[in-house]
């Protein structure tokens, strides 16, 4: 099947559905791999990993397919200019930049002829990284997990003002999607494309624990919570972390005290081991959409699906 909009003839790839770069998730080839090998957009989360790790991961994804695939680049991370030349040494073809600046990256991946992907959270960064040269830009809205806009300002409202303020770069929709006809009603705003984070987490080839997995089927659409303003907000699912956190923020705590609360957990407590009480089990809104683990590569066959039956059971005009 192929659903062909400006961002898949952009990309080389059949279907507008784009697996997020979830730090330790897709820090792998298996997943990322699975998902391009179906058509979609597979996109290895360089944030954790190693440089030789990384490079590995690269190499092991070349040699199950030819298809498109992405590296995601928090540009905040340590030795981010260590990664930057391992990219553009592997040649790399697709890059999803994150967490910075276009400046730090965009002439250099842009002189070897890579296609780059900058993640904006307002109208203004959007603009700003398109006047930059960047081939599209991920809008990320305040359902999303991990690292949403301060704002917390609706996906649905975020791709839509951007979109309308005259982007003429493909967009793609990320946070709240789950399902097909999540990725129609990305389309349906004016998107190329969505970004498919959550759920991806409850598939086999998802580089986390079965506790962090378990964890994305219990919730509901409301167990979420959003903790660390004036730090580095995160959408975390709600466990033992957030709640003392959301003490501390609710009393008013000093920033210090809160800086201290909010490092003593990391994503990779989680995600690595397995520490679903203390650890930050970042997710976004649509964890309440997920309710099986499957296969990468036949979720994205399945979300293309349902995106038909979804399309087609809209009511025409009279």
């Amino acid at each position: 099947m192929k659903i062909e909009t400006a961002l898949t003839r952009l990309l080389g790839i059949d279907l507008p559905i784009v697996q997020a770069g979830m730090s330790w998730a897709s820090s792998n080839a298996a997943l990322p791999l699975a998902v391009s090998k179906a058509g979609g957009l597979g996109v290895i989360g360089a944030g954790p990993m190693r440089p030789d790790d990384l490079a590995k991961a690269i190499d092991d994804v070349r040699a199950g397919t030819d298809r498109p695939f992405a590296v995601n680049l928090p540009l905040y991370r340590k030795g981010a200019s260590e990664i930057i030349d391992l990219l553009i040494d592997k040649r790399i073809s697709i890059v999803v930049a994150s967490q910075g600046g276009t400046k730090q990256y965009l002439d250099r991946f842009k002189a070897i002829g890579t296609t780059c992907i900058h993640v904006v959270a307002s109208v203004e960064h959007a603009q700003k990284a398109i006047d930059s040269g960047v081939d599209a830009v991920v809008a990320v809205g305040g359902e999303a997990g991990g690292h949403p806009p301060p704002s917390l300002v609706a996906t649905q409202v975020l791709v839509r003002a951007i979109v309308r303020s005259g982007c003429k770069v493909p967009v793609i929709a990320s946070g709240g999607f789950a399902d097909g006809a999540g990725l129609a009603a990305a389309l349906a705003l004016g998107a190329g494309g969505a970004n498919f984070g959550t759920r991806f987490i409850a598939t086999p080839e998802a580089n986390v624990t079965d506790a962090y997995k378990q964890a994305v089927l219990a919730a509901g659409i409301g167990d979420t919570r959003t903790v660390g303003r004036e730090i580095g907000m995160i959408r975390t699912l709600h466990n033992e972390f957030t709640d003392d956190m959301e003490r501390l923020e609710a009393s008013g705590a000093a920033l210090d005290q809160r800086k201290v609360m909010f490092s003593a957990s990391t994503l990779k407590d989680a995600a690595f081991d397995g520490n679903v009480a203390r650890g930050k089990l970042e997710a976004g809104q649509s964890v309440g959409l997920v309710d099986d683990i499957v296969p990468a590569g036949e979720l994205v066959r399945r979300i293309a699906e349902e995106y038909v039956d979804a399309v087609r059971g809209l009511p025409l005009p009279a």
